[in-house]
């Protein structure tokens, strides 16, 4: 991986006002995957490409990662920062939204990254359970939601996105096949571990 020109994409992300994974939420899940050695990695929300380019750098030989972007001009982008980066054969794109696609794919990923519209947290949820290897692991961003989630906040123009990932935090900590933590990075970072 080229980290000179991961640093110039992290730059004109930042630059340009797009959301990418922050630093301190990159080194909680570089440090899992430095244990987990996936395989394969399901990302849903490509943005530009920069996590999926940084996650690259923990597949274990011959590993890929699947990631669903749903805007043409952020999937152009993504695929040229990919290339720039020198990750192209490890990184495939699908795009297209991700609750048509979702249900289209039948792999088993070691991991799943969820970053996209947070009131389809629940269905992406439901779709990575199904999906996810035994001793697989689930991490979803910004599920604090600049705090909202955990507040009494009810106002209508997000109302939905709070109830629905409100709804994903607490499916993801009923679930006894998983073992479940809510860190306070970023915006807020959920790891569902499988425990079985």
């Amino acid at each position: 991986m080229n980290k000179i020109e991961l640093a110039k994409i992290k730059e004109k992300a930042l630059e340009e006002h797009i959301p990418i994974i922050m630093d301190d939420t990159l080194e909680v899940i570089a440090k899992e995957l430095k244990e987990l050695k996936p395989k394969r990695i399901l990302e849903i929300g490509t943005a530009v490409g920069y996590s999926a380019i940084c996650f690259s750098e923990f597949l274990a030989e011959d590993g890929t990662i699947d990631t669903i972007e749903r805007e043409h001009d952020r999937v152009l982008e993504a695929k040229e920062n990919i290339k720039r980066a020198e990750v192209e054969d490890e990184i495939n794109i699908l795009e297209g939204d991700a609750v048509e696609i979702l249900p289209t794919l039948n792999g088993m990923y070691d991991m799943v990254f969820i970053d996209a519209s947070k009131g389809k947290y629940p269905f992406f949820l439901k779709e990575a359970l199904r999906m996810l290897a035994p001793k697989g692991i689930i991490f979803a961003d910004n599920v604090l939601y600049k705090g909202y989630v955990m507040s009494d906040y009810n106002k209508h123009k997000q109302r939905t996105a709070v109830r629905n990932l409100r709804e994903f935090l607490a499916e993801l900590q009923e679930n006894e096949t998983l073992e479940t933590e809510i860190l306070e990075v970023g915006d807020g970072l959920a790891i569902a571990r499988k425990n079985r």
